[in-house]
């Protein structure tokens, strides 16, 4: 088996991210840390890079001097991940492109929508891969409720619900925390900040799911912490391309609320319901019959189901299983494999997701008016 070199730019100590990019990406051993830039402060993350093995030369102080240092090596990384906040990742990732690196990106890909036009043609023009990592479509049970719509056992789509709401930006004393300071600041987050940090999650698994795009959308936006710029509460409502309305709601003030990433999809001959924090589990309702739960592992599942299931029925699999599905299929699409690479969450996905972003907050501040992508 091929052992891809992989890089990490951000996620260093303390990330809430770069963690479950480390453990995902080498789970299966398809891809090896060999390069780092971790950290803002040079020498913190050259150390927290040596620590995690990487070697002294390949231990970078910033994303230039790793740049530089890769493109200058006979065996440079294949893979670059950019973990590193909104602001930045345009410029990281273009670097990166015209490289001739591929590069899974953190969402959102880019601030703005030319900003994300520019990189997919950079891709396209390069040949190179171009992933956003909304890594949350690597839960089986996400993926079943993708094949159990496009095989038409929903029926026609009617309706979908998806909600990303915690309540952990609550607390206005937390106003100079830097961990939650600058997804409020629009010089580093961009139009909006819970939507296109959380709520862009849930919108894109019900695009992934549906496999249909938003065309237009109403939104509006709510500031509940005076010292707050951008929203830290946010309900759209979409009209996918294909017909079906969705309906998204995305806090980070929801108190009681500690992840709450939920999908539901209604159709006309049933309607299934998944929930982040019981990601084994898929309701599964059929018009006029009682609910079943659908097991992760269990026998009856589609082949990318059970492609994406490592541990037998009854045992769990969580979020670093997830992203570990998301960077199998990236080490499969770079081999070939059309069945991984339809999987993945591709440089599209990260448009319409910019796209949606901007539209709702041109919308918010027209009162709701709606706003076509």
């Amino acid at each position: 088996m091929k052992v891809r070199s992989w890089g990490l730019v951000g996620g260093g100590k303390g990330s809430q991210i770069g963690g479950a990019h480390r453990i995902g990406a080498t789970m299966d051993g398809a891809f090896s840390l060999r390069a780092g830039a971790l950290d803002i402060d040079p020498k913190a993350g050259a150390a927290y890079a040596r620590s995690l093995g990487v070697d002294k030369d390949r231990a970078y102080g910033s994303w230039q001097e790793m740049l530089e240092g890769e493109r200058g090596r006979k065996d440079p990384i294949e893979l670059v991940t950019v973990a590193t906040p909104n602001n930045t990742h345009y410029e990281i990732v273009k670097a990166f492109l015209e490289a001739g690196i591929h590069v899974l990106c953190e969402k959102p890909l880019t601030m703005t929508v030319k900003e994300a036009l520019a990189l997919e043609k950079l891709a396209t023009r390069k040949q190179r891969m171009l992933a956003v990592n909304f890594g949350y479509t690597g839960y089986p049970m996400v993926r079943e409720a993708r094949a159990m719509v496009s095989s038409g056992k929903l029926g026609a789509i009617r309706l979908v619900v998806a909600e990303f709401a915690h309540g952990h930006h609550s607390d206005a004393a937390d106003a100079d925390n830097p961990r939650v300071r600058w997804r409020y600041d629009p010089q580093q987050a961009g139009v909006s900040s819970v939507l296109a940090d959380c709520g862009i999650h849930a919108l894109q698994m019900a695009e992934w799911v549906l496999g249909q795009r938003c065309e237009s959308l109403s939104a509006h936006f709510l500031s509940t912490i005076e010292s707050r710029e951008l929203e830290d509460d946010a309900s759209v409502q979409v009209l996918m391309d294909g017909g079906t309305t969705c309906r998204l709601w995305s806090s980070a003030v929801a108190i009681g609320h500690q992840h709450g990433l939920t999908l539901q999809v209604f159709g006309e001959k049933g309607g299934v319901a998944w929930a982040q924090e019981h990601p084994n589990q898929l309701l599964y309702t059929a018009l006029n019959k009682p609910t079943q739960v659908l097991e992760r592992g269990s026998a009856g599942l589609s082949k990318d189901t059970v492609d994406s299931t490592r541990i037998a029925v009854g045992h769990p699999e969580g979020m670093v299983s997830a992203f570990a599905n998301v960077y199998r299929d990236l080490d499969l699409a770079l081999g070939g494999n059309k069945r991984a690479a339809a999987r993945l969450p591709t440089v599209s996905d990260g448009i319409s997701m910019v796209k949606a972003v901007h539209a709702a907050a041109k919308s918010a501040k027209a009162d709701g008016r709606r706003v076509k992508l």
